[in-house]
């Protein structure tokens, strides 16, 4: 075990920059073998930092320093120091100039922050502290200065030269090179900078903002990928329209860039005026893009673009207020996307990553608040916790609010705190202020860790004709927090009558938040901020079914004692479209854990009929309105979806792998064997040979159909494999053709063996020249859940298409097996533990962010039983026990043990 623990960095400890950054000039000459960077900083001191002639301590790290001086004067080498990260300048006047001269070498860098290599391309990637990498500076989100950089480069090698801003100066200079000077007239935190050079084509449009004025946009990337970037245009375009459209936010520069680049730790960064972008994120084409790739490219396009105003125009202080940009827009982008396509459908999958990812986060030993007290490395930090739940916790603002008042909060916000680097606690200050309203106890959610439960009953008193919900909530202990305060939540609910109707709702209790009234629909928002609570409902006719948490109104777990003919029930006629998947799900659930139990037991396993009855209720339903429009065939496709087993093991008090897997299976066989006469219906009803739209009906039109599909697959008939051996070899998209591949993989019959083998060959011989493709062939293979799958993962370790230098590649294997693949990654031999141990170990030293990144199935330990559990964790002290173990994955291990 190491002795030398790195270094904890607390929020409590925050202080103000005793020094300012006014402007920064550089000038960076990229060269094959060692690029020079000059840097230019008209500083001064912080004249809010504490009293006191402070040093200057720089950070900075693998740089090798040629020169430093201070208003134009060499400094000698007694007036400073140096060690691997900070360069420090012990006696500087109140107000200076600051030159320095560094050497550095991107081809090198492994780790991808800072400047670096992708492939023939100079980027970079600086959040959360990678311009360090690049020159010594004040790397910290409240130092905050405007920038001119020069790029220097031969321009036979990288004829493309950009950075933030405006291209405001260009020319050539000796030896065959070229030079571009970019100008940012906004102030802005080092870890928006970013450079990228090389030969590279791009697409060109404008955009004509509300008040007339012509954005350029432009979107690069290598040319063999140039005609995949048309949907990534228009998502912008859409984006920026409904930016100004719902918040009022109009661009401010006159161009506006993305680069897509292939070896890239994150999904996108916000770069003032030039985001660059895993090609992951941007490159879409029929051929070789999903549909859940193009909604991808859509949402995380829009995501990066929202950041202009949320996290750019206003961003955060300190790396502990991260949720401040990034919770508030991904709540952003979630609403953009439903605007855009199904809402209903993006509204329960954003619910079920949230319940698969983030609540086993906040069960688990790195559970922390949306904003973190403490960290060792800012990297890890970046998680669905503090983007998705704080994704939630701003939906929530929204939803106690109001559309109309949670507007007025954020034109104050923006208004406000224009160009400052700013809190969560201000963003939740401006919506107080600008709505008379007192939000305290909310900011629970702010500095609490943990999925709060909400246990709920009810009572029905025929003769008053009033019907009272009781609710207690609490939230068990996470690490550094025994003892939990009540949150403060909008508790959304309605209440059906025997007809399946919303009954009027009428209460005269204060805790009422809002009632909506819409045709059928009739809902009301409690406020939920005791840890007891009891509200009455007024003039109920009849015992209602209760719709409680509507459009999941609180990231929290949800106890109710429905019966599964409610839950039937609530299935066919609740008019919130989340809480009719939610009672299927509720259903499906119920009915895999009484299968568990049986398998447990030895007993015959016997499937409810009910499970079985709902679906094929679901299944003619999308016959008997084939062609009427009067259903919503994505929702129709969603609640035909069994809950996965990562979802089934967290509901577990001890996650029983083999009998999770052997249950759903078993569940899915059932439903398949009894419908497969409709589910092959609806197949052929939905088949379609016109031309690929990434259009919302033609996308739900695929999903039904592909579902379809995976149940038909399932008694493995031979006269199945060839339906979908002829969906594989005809299809004119990637969609339907990725659907055929994964399931004649997941086939267990022998029939498919030779179709599956001809098929991944095929596959592979097609698209070895696309990575993106690649990297589906890679996981559809790594998330197959037959019996020696980790061997055929090992192998594909040793393949000549697999890098462990493109994150991509080692996500689509390694991740993909650890995180999706259930049953082999837990088989109870240990060899997927160590398999992954081994993998974290290998990849540490040159990416220690990504090594970290892949490391986290591995704390979850406490979920499953002894033998595992001690497997696990020796896994874990075995990473431990690795000589010069990086603070990224040191931190996740530690805490984890």
């Amino acid at each position: 075990m190491k002795e030398a623990q790195p270094k904890t960095t607390h929020l409590k400890e925050y202080e103000v920059p005793p020094f300012l950054i006014e402007e920064t000039e550089l000038r960076v000459e990229l060269d094959e073998e060692q690029t020079h960077v000059k840097t230019s900083l008209k500083m001064k001191r912080n004249p809010d930092a504490k009293k006191g002639k402070l040093p200057l301590v720089l950070d900075g790290g693998e740089l090798d320093l040629k020169e430093i001086s201070i208003d134009g004067r060499l400094l000698l080498s007694n007036e400073y120091s140096l060690d691997d990260e900070h360069l420090t300048l012990f006696d500087v006047p109140q107000q200076f100039v600051l030159e320095t001269s560094v050497a550095i070498k991107p081809q090198e860098n492994t780790s991808l922050e800072g400047l670096y290599k992708s492939g023939d391309m100079f980027c970079t990637q600086c959040e959360a502290e990678g311009f360090r990498n690049i020159t010594y500076y004040l790397d910290r989100p409240d130092v905050m200065s405007r920038y001119r950089t020069t790029i220097v480069a031969d321009k036979s090698l990288y004829p493309v030269l950009l950075s933030n801003g405006n291209d405001v100066a260009r020319g050539e200079s000796e030896g065959g090179k070229h030079w571009v000077t970019w100008e940012d007239p906004f102030k802005k935190p080092a870890y928006l900078f970013a450079l990228v050079a090389g030969d590279l084509q791009h697409i060109e449009d404008e955009f004509t903002t509300c008040s007339g004025r012509s954005i350029t946009l432009k979107i690069y990337t290598e040319p063999a990928n140039a005609n995949k970037l048309d949907h990534a245009m228009t998502s912008l375009k859409n984006a920026m329209a409904w930016d100004e459209q719902v918040y009022g936010r109009e661009y401010d520069l006159d161009i506006f860039m993305i680069v897509a680049v292939e070896s890239f730790n994150m999904g996108a960064m916000e770069n003032k005026g030039l985001n660059i972008f895993n090609t992951s994120c941007v490159l879409a084409r029929a051929d070789t893009t999903t549909d859940r790739g193009y909604q991808r490219v859509e949402g995380v396009v829009a995501h990066e673009y929202f950041h202009n105003w949320s996290g750019n125009r206003v961003t955060c202080r300190d790396w502990f207020q991260l949720s401040l940009k990034e919770g508030f827009t991904v709540f952003r982008d979630q609403r953009f996307s439903a605007d855009m396509g199904s809402a209903t459908v993006c509204r329960l999958e954003d619910v079920a990553f949230l319940r698969s990812a983030q609540f086993p986060e906040d069960a688990g030993p790195m559970a922390h608040p949306i904003r973190p007290d403490s960290y060792i490395e800012i990297n890890n930090f970046y998680t669905t916790t503090v983007y998705e739940k704080g994704a939630e916790v701003v939906r929530m603002i929204h939803t106690l609010l109001g559309p109309e008042r949670f507007r007025q909060g954020t034109d104050l916000y923006f208004d406000r705190h224009d160009g400052q680097a700013v809190t969560t606690d201000d963003f939740v200050t401006a919506m107080e202020d600008a709505n008379g309203v007192d939000l305290r106890q909310f900011r629970n959610w702010y500095s609490q860790a943990g999925t709060p439960l909400l246990n709920v009953s009810s009572e029905y008193d025929e003769d008053a004709q009033s019907y009272t919900l009781k609710v207690i909530q609490s939230c068990q202990a996470t690490p550094g927090q025994e003892h939990k305060e009540p949150f403060h939540l909008p508790f959304s609910v309605g209440l059906l009558d025997s007809a399946g109707k919303d009954f009027a709702l009428n209460t005269e209790d204060a805790h009422v938040s809002s009632m909506s009234q819409d045709g059928t629909h009739c809902s009301a928002v409690l406020n939920l901020t005791e840890s007891e609570q009891q509200f009455t409902f007024t003039d109920v006719e009849a015992r209602p079914v209760p719709s409680l948490l509507r459009n999941f109104s609180a990231p929290v777990k949800l106890e109710y004692d429905y019966s599964r003919d409610e839950l039937m029930f609530l299935m066919s006629y609740d008019s919130d479209g989340f809480n009719r998947w939610e009672a299927g799900q509720r259903l499906a659930v119920d009915v895999i854990q009484e299968v568990v139990g049986q398998i447990q037991s030895a007993q015959p396993v016997s499937v409810d009929g009910r499970l079985i009855k709902a679906c094929q209720a679901i299944v003619d339903q999308s016959i008997d309105h084939h062609q009427d429009g009067k259903i919503d065939k994505a929702m129709i496709a969603a609640m035909l979806v069994m809950p996965g087993e990562a979802y089934l093991a967290e509901l577990s008090a001890v996650a029983d792998v083999e009998a999770i897997h052997s249950a759903r299976e078993q569940v899915r066989l059932a439903i398949a064997t009894d419908l497969k006469g409709s589910l092959l219906s609806v197949y052929k009803l939905n088949l379609s040979d016109k031309p690929y739209e990434p259009t919302g009906v033609d996308i739900a039109q695929r999903a039904l159909k592909n579902v379809c599909l995976a149940y038909l697959m399932l008694p493995e008939k031979s006269e199945m494999v060839n339906l979908c051996q002829s969906q594989f070899d005809n299809s004119n998209n990637m969609t339907d053709v990725d659907a055929a591949l994964r399931a004649l993989v997941n086939a267990a019959d022998e029939k498919a063996l030779e179709p599956k083998e001809k098929a991944l060959t095929e596959f592979y011989n097609k698209w070895v020249h696309e990575p993106l493709v690649l990297d589906q062939w890679f996981s559809i293979q790594a998330v197959c859940p037959l019996p020696g799958t980790l061997e055929k993962v090992t192998a594909l370790l040793g393949h000549e298409a697999y890098d462990t230098k493109v994150p991509n590649r080692v996500r689509a294997l390694v991740a993909a097996f650890a995180s999706q693949n259930t049953i082999n990654f837990h088989h109870s031999s240990g060899d997927g533990y160590r398999f992954l141990a081994d993998q974290v170990i290998r990849m540490d030293p040159s990416n220690p962010l990504l090594a970290a990144r892949i490391l986290g199935p591995l704390s979850r330990w406490r979920k499953y039983d002894e033998a595992r559990q001690r497997l696990m964790r020796g896994e874990l002290e075995r990473i431990l026990s690795v000589d010069d173990l990086s603070k990224d994955v040191y931190e996740i291990a530690s805490k984890s043990v």
